[in-house]
């Protein structure tokens, strides 16, 4: 996912207004029980137009089912509300790409249809992915790839310091890492603690590496995850502007050469490539060594609820033909997402070596919203991020800081 996608991504879930039933229906024209006609479909990628490799796959796909598929880019946030509209007037497109934590709170509206009602499979699709769009045991659409979180890291600067990347399996050896770097004259760690879905996305593995449960973010291995950051940003070893950094914004002070790390996704390395210095990435440690759980980023297509269930043939095959394993790894390879698939993986390490600790992350990664918690998500990822900021700006303990998260998210 590209991360300003993801900035408003819970004010997008919290805002989607939850309705009683779907109102059926297609937003498309044209004939719905035989080859021919439109069919619409909508995706979060406006960074993409028709001659853009996307654009080009998505027409392909619609021509392979022997009809025309407009497509129609939204911001997430648009594209979300959009649906909701949609499905209320009773004229839902036939397909839609959403942003993997909106997808329950599309079912939960009654909008979305099961891929087993569809004949969709999804076996071959890792748990932990499928898992994002999975409620009541039945998932509602197919990933078209995944994205996540690891540390990026400049071999200069830890060189000079005399950090070996390889050291770093815990905490404490990646804080004393941070401690060599800044003695050294350099800077430690850049991420994101803004006060947005970005900031809980960036925390999460920090929160999920010592153990944390969502359920209960004031519990000592929450305040633990809270403390590190703390301690790391009142020791300079990250800088007070996480509390306003976006994961773009951090990732440019990475770029400028002066930090040994940075806390960004897959979506950077192109970037990455760009920086003018040698990079590395590793995962982001647990607590006691490990890879920490990380938060899947990522997309499912889905098919909204028609009212002329006749359409689901062709919207199969449309869904069938974005997600096939060829089609997959020429678009997980433009997107830099991870495929979801092992296999498909496998082809991505293989043309490019650099994937393997991405692949490794994604294979660790959680839904935000899996574990039964849905649309409890958003209530919950927003007096997180307010008490990582209240933490971090010295306002509150961060034991204060959690607790008074807790009371709020069982309110909400």
């Amino acid at each position: 996912m590209i991360p300003t996608r993801r900035t408003l991504l819970a004010v997008t879930v919290a805002t989607l207004l939850p309705l009683t039933a779907c109102g059926g229906g297609s937003g498309s024209s044209g004939s719905s029980s035989s080859a021919g006609g439109t069919y619409t479909f909508w995706d979060p990628y406006p960074q993409f137009d028709a001659s853009s490799d996307w654009g080009k796959r998505v027409t392909a796909c619609g021509t392979a089912a022997g009809v025309k598929l407009k497509r129609t880019a939204y911001d997430t946030t648009d594209l979300g509300n959009k649906a909701l509209l949609a499905a209320q007037q009773g004229n839902a497109p036939d397909l839609m790409l959403v942003d993997n934590p909106v997808v329950s709170t599309l079912v939960e509206a009654g909008i979305l249809t099961k891929t087993s009602d569809l004949g969709l499979g999804t076996a071959s699709i890792q748990k932990n992915i499928i898992g994002a769009g999975t409620i009541g045991g039945a998932s509602y659409g197919v990933p078209i790839g995944a994205n996540t979180l690891a540390l990026y890291y400049n071999k200069k600067v830890l060189s000079a310091a005399g950090v070996d990347p390889a050291s770093v399996k815990d905490w404490a050896s990646l804080t004393a890492a941070l401690k060599k770097v800044k003695a050294a004259g350099k800077k430690g760690i850049t991420f994101s603690a803004i006060n947005t879905e970005e900031g809980s996305f960036q925390f999460l593995p920090w929160f999920w590496g010592a153990g944390g449960d969502l359920t209960k973010l004031d519990s000592t291995q929450g305040v633990a995850a809270l403390t590190l950051w703390k301690q790391w940003v009142d020791a300079g070893y990250a800088p007070k502007d996480v509390l306003q950094n976006t994961q773009t914004t951090s990732w440019q002070e990475f770029a400028t050469g002066e930090y040994a790390f940075s806390e960004n996704g897959t979506w950077q390395l192109g970037n990455a490539d760009k920086a003018g210095f040698p990079y590395g990435v590793v995962n982001i440690p647990g607590q006691n060594g490990g890879s920490a759980p990380v938060p899947t980023g990522g997309e499912f297509v889905t098919v909204p609820v028609q009212k002329d269930t006749s359409r689901y043939d062709v919207s199969k095959k449309i869904v069938t033909c974005l997600t096939s394993p060829t089609n997959l790894l020429a678009t997980d390879t433009t997107l830099m997402y991870v495929a979801p698939t092992a296999a498909v993986q496998a082809e991505q390490v293989k043309k490019n070596a650099e994937l393997q600790p991405w692949v490794t992350a994604v294979g660790a990664a959680r839904g935000r919203t899996s574990g039964g918690l849905g649309t409890k998500y958003p209530t919950i990822s927003q007096p997180m991020w307010t008490a990582v900021q209240a933490a971090l700006s010295g306002s509150k303990s961060p034991q204060d800081a959690l607790a008074t998260a807790q009371s709020s998210a069982q309110k909400g």
